[in-house]
């Protein structure tokens, strides 16, 4: 694979990290303003009955208002991947790996996307997996939970 095709890989499975998390993003925020608005439709109702109601809706708003921070901070990594350039030795943020039997992209936790029909599992450089393969470089193995893995290329 020359230099442009691995840049272009990387930029299409940014591009697709970041549609991922904009619409962990959006969900997040859509659902913290439908309870929101659940809640305020129940001022000026007998409060002693839905006191209770209001209390868990604020729970809830709580809940997706926490899920959108997470989902903005992970816009913020995918951001910070855009401007490294990984090492073609040794997996880091923004590295392709190919191993024997998956292709991972070191970004943030988001699990498997598609890139023009092929599978890339995306992990955060803090996941257990990652931290297996770490110190790798084309032709080293590592395993994770039993399993064995040979990396082919990293880029």
């Amino acid at each position: 694979m020359t230099a442009k095709q691995r840049t272009a890989l990387r930029q299409q499975l940014l591009a697709e990290c970041r549609r991922a998390q904009q619409q962990k993003a959006d969900t997040a925020r859509e659902a913290m303003l439908l309870v929101q608005e659940s809640a305020n439709e129940t001022q000026g109702a007998i409060e002693d009955k839905f006191e209770s109601f209001r209390e868990a809706c604020q729970i809830q708003r709580d809940l997706f208002a926490r899920q959108l921070d997470e989902a903005l901070s992970g816009l913020q990594v995918l951001q910070r991947v855009s401007d490294v350039r990984p090492s073609l030795n040794q997996p880091g943020l923004g590295s392709v790996v190919v191993t024997d039997s998956q292709t991972f992209f070191i970004a943030l936790s988001l699990g498997e996307i598609k890139v023009e029909g092929q599978p890339y599992f995306v992990i955060s450089a803090f996941s257990p997996i990652y931290q297996a393969m770490t110190t790798t470089r084309p032709g080293d193995a590592f395993s994770f939970r039993g399993k064995s893995y040979r990396v082919q290329a990293v880029y």
